[in-house]
């Protein structure tokens, strides 16, 4: 039997359950994601920098850890949160297990508690902070509230920049790195295009004289507001270079044009998010992972509001037609799905001069 653990939360409340993968005691921010598959890619989304990450869906690790489906070389979670868990997985892609994979990255994971219930509590009363301890009774509550994540893209991007060729070189793109998952390189790749991955804080000059065709902002974690410097360097970018920005990319984009950015009660991580094109009125299904939005209102000089999500409303992607430039908040890139919206790689491609 694995050693009892607890989840205690920062307003006071205990559950019980079980540790596997390491065993240490953690603190971090407790959020949720619905997704019923593609637990690989969330494990390995740098966007969960900091984060306790808790699956609603009750089975986890039956397919165990593929290792060509990672997004990032590890993972960044802070800790992971199962119902159940599978220990003998059963794929013929598999290269470990759940267990093995949370060991080798020193992540701890809890099993046996009432995911439901911490859902339910997260939803109602907003994301908190929580720590994950084998003794409860040696919980600081008042450390536990002031808990931040900070310097988050900094901890996740590249350090130094990494060419990535295209078989078919068409166009030449800069993604700027705060935490990018690697299915958007392979999504520009396919469409021909040369990705020069570059760290978070490279300056706007040195990416203008590469001759680019275009820009990516990634996604990655954190509060957008925290990237003051990085918001500078897009400003010099914008109407010098087409842009498309994806989740935080998005939202530093629209900080860059004079917007701004509020963090949501429990955020949108899932893979069933809807979004409503206003344009056509067409409602799209999603992959997300953010905790932070644009204000709609606030985007009025140079943008356009362009998608929204059809359960709340927030902003789900931003048009800025006279500077060349776009962006969304969900993920386009998606894998293992949905594929509703790679069109947008498209988009981009003939936004760069493209035909495709």
């Amino acid at each position: 039997m694995d050693k009892e653990v607890y989840i205690c939360l920062e307003n006071g409340q205990v559950f019980k359950g079980y540790g596997f993968g390491a065993y240490h005691d953690v603190m971090g921010e407790l959020v949720f994601t619905t997704g019923m598959g593609g637990y690989i890619e969330t494990l390995t989304d740098p966007s969960y920098y900091g984060q306790i990450v808790m699956q609603t869906f009750p089975l986890i690790g039956n397919y165990g850890i593929i290792k060509e489906d990672m997004e990032s070389k590890k993972s960044y979670i802070t800790a992971y949160i199962v119902r159940e868990k599978c220990d003998d997985p059963s794929n013929f892609r598999c290269d470990e297990s759940l267990n093995t994979f949370l060991v080798r990255n020193n992540i701890p994971g809890v099993y046996g508690v009432d995911t439901r219930e911490i859902t339910k509590i997260i939803r109602e009363s907003g994301v908190m902070n929580a720590i994950i301890t084998t003794d409860p009774r040696t919980v600081d509550y008042d450390k536990l509230k002031e808990y931040r994540i900070i310097d988050a893209v900094k901890s996740v991007s590249t350090h130094k920049a990494e060419l990535m060729p295209s078989n078919e070189h068409k166009y030449n793109v800069v993604l700027m790195d705060f935490g990018a998952k690697k299915n958007i390189v392979r999504e520009l790749c396919k469409r021909g295009c040369n990705v020069a991955v570059m760290p978070y804080d490279t300056k706007a000059e040195e990416m203008l004289k590469l001759g680019v065709d275009g820009v990516m902002l990634s996604n990655g974690p954190g509060d957008p507001l925290e990237n003051t410097e990085v918001i500078e360097e897009i400003k010099k970018l914008v109407g010098k270079v087409p842009i498309f920005g994806i989740c935080l990319g998005h939202q530093l984009l629209a900080l860059a044009m004079g917007g701004e950015t509020i963090k949501l009660k429990y955020g949108h991580r899932g893979v069933n998010q809807p979004v409503k094109c206003l344009e056509t009125g067409r409602t799209y299904i999603s992959s997300q992972n953010h905790g932070y939005a644009v204000v709609n209102e606030s985007i009025t000089d140079y943008g356009t509001v362009s998608y929204i999500n059809a359960n709340d409303g927030t902003c789900e992607g931003i048009e800025y037609p006279d500077k060349q430039a776009f962006s969304v908040q969900f993920h386009p890139e998606a894998c293992s799905g949905p594929h509703d919206t790679r069109f947008l790689f498209d988009k981009f491609i003939k936004m760069m001069g493209g035909k495709e």
